[in-house]
């Protein structure tokens, strides 16, 4: 089963876009594709990305190996690693990012200890993947909404 947030819908439906829950899947296994990489596989193989389990290295070593067969087969390029610190950072931590706080803030939203408590590790990863940097994206505010109310 894969993880789906309320902001992402339309994504979900043709798989045009890499889903947050896979983005984070991805980062666990260590390895990046593009968005050209990713709109090469059918989407058979995009659905099966989605629903493979990357809870343990055995699984995360099996996503890898089914993403570089079927971007070889469709002549797509090689995966790209991680380095280690963007794959830490796939596990969220235990307080919200100083940053994120500051863009929700400033999207008059307040993410403080108890709302972050509340959130799991999906939820975590997507608000820091959406307003933990420089940048916020269109579906911040949306995952704000959705996430901490």
């Amino acid at each position: 089963m894969i993880r789906r947030f309320g902001f992402e819908d339309e994504m979900h439906q043709s798989l045009a876009c890499v889903p947050m829950a896979v983005r984070r899947k991805l980062d666990r296994a260590g390895v990046k594709i593009s968005l050209k990489q990713w709109q090469a596989l059918a989407h058979h193989e995009r659905a099966a990305v989605c629903h493979l389990p990357a809870e343990d290295e055995e699984e995360r070593a099996t996503l890898r190996d089914f993403l570089a067969g079927a971007l070889a087969a469709r002549q797509a390029g090689a995966t790209k690693p991680l380095p280690a610190a963007e794959i830490s950072a796939a596990d969220p931590p235990d307080e919200p990012p100083a940053r994120l706080i500051d863009n929700a803030r400033a999207a008059g939203v307040t993410i403080g200890a108890g709302e972050w408590s509340r959130l799991d590790a999906d939820e975590r990863y997507a608000l820091i993947k959406l307003g933990g940097g420089a940048e916020r994206s269109h579906n911040f505010m949306a995952a704000l909404k959705e996430l901490i109310g």
